[in-house]
């Protein structure tokens, strides 16, 4: 009987290329588990910004809802498109994005009239000034080894005055273990270390890659690319959202931060 390997996790350098193909193949493979896993949570038409649950109808951070119909909106890392079928219930126009084809076809086995597009988040497949609006809810952004160049992707692609607004782990999660319970209270590795996470195979190739970036960092990276930071939120845990998420979870939610979401506009 042959032994599926478990990947080995580690942190080492990793470039662009390695990257993309890393996680274009691991959400290929665990498209169908991730949507079982948490589809009712995001539900099939809902806007989540992350595991703690705040809702784009409640947080209002690509603006007003009632300000969004009419509008070109790019999701970046879309999934299943559920956020952006909560667009086009508002009205706007999105295009849903990701590097994933499973995850498109989950996308098309909910439905909706969403047109989804296969591309890679640092070369869009887009004219100058396409859009309104983009985002990005845990898409793309922490899992590419060049951050900048995706933003300035996204800046290319929206009109001026644009919104682009994206939520990613939050940068001092890293100090910490990825567990739930208590053993995640403690810190256990440098918030400074920018090494990668990378699980890789027994041959040494990456499977999974995650990039660390700290919160300066991530700040550098929206002003680099060219835009101008507005809002950074730090949701906090809600009492009525008792479910684990991977290390996301109520006892440790309510102590330290999960995700940051970056609120930005091009001038």
């Amino acid at each position: 009987m042959i032994q599926e390997y478990e990947p080995e996790a580690t942190r080492r350098a990793t470039g662009d290329t390695e990257s993309s193909r890393a996680s274009r193949g691991w959400w290929d493979r665990n498209a169908d588990e991730y949507q079982t896993e948490h589809g009712a949570f995001l539900g099939d038409d809902r806007f989540v910004w992350g595991p703690e649950g705040l809702d784009e109808a409640e947080a209002g951070l690509l603006g007003p809802a009632s300000g969004l119909a009419g509008l070109d909106v790019l999701e970046i890392g879309a999934g299943a498109a559920q956020c952006s079928r909560w667009l086009a219930a508002q009205g706007a126009r999105p295009v849903a994005l990701d590097l994933s084809h499973r995850q498109l076809q989950h996308a098309l086995r909910i439905g909706g009239d969403i047109p989804l597009v296969e591309a890679d988040a640092g070369a869009l497949p887009f004219a100058d000034g396409s859009f309104d609006l983009a985002c990005s809810a845990y898409g793309a952004v922490p899992f590419v080894a060049d951050p900048v160049r995706v933003m300035r992707e996204v800046r290319r692609v929206l009109r001026p005055g644009g919104r682009w607004v994206f939520s990613v782990t939050h940068p001092i999660r890293w100090a910490f273990p990825d567990e739930p319970g208590p053993e995640g209270l403690s810190v256990a590795a440098s918030y400074f270390d920018r090494t990668p996470y990378v699980e890789q195979d027994e041959h040494g190739r990456a499977v999974y890659v995650e990039h660390h970036r700290t919160l300066g960092d991530r700040v550098r990276d929206v002003v680099a690319a060219g835009f101008r930071l507005v809002d950074l939120v730090e949701p906090e845990w809600p009492d009525w959202n008792t479910q684990e998420w991977g290390g996301w979870s109520p006892l440790r939610g309510h102590l330290i931060p999960g995700t940051a979401i970056f609120v930005c506009e091009r001038d």
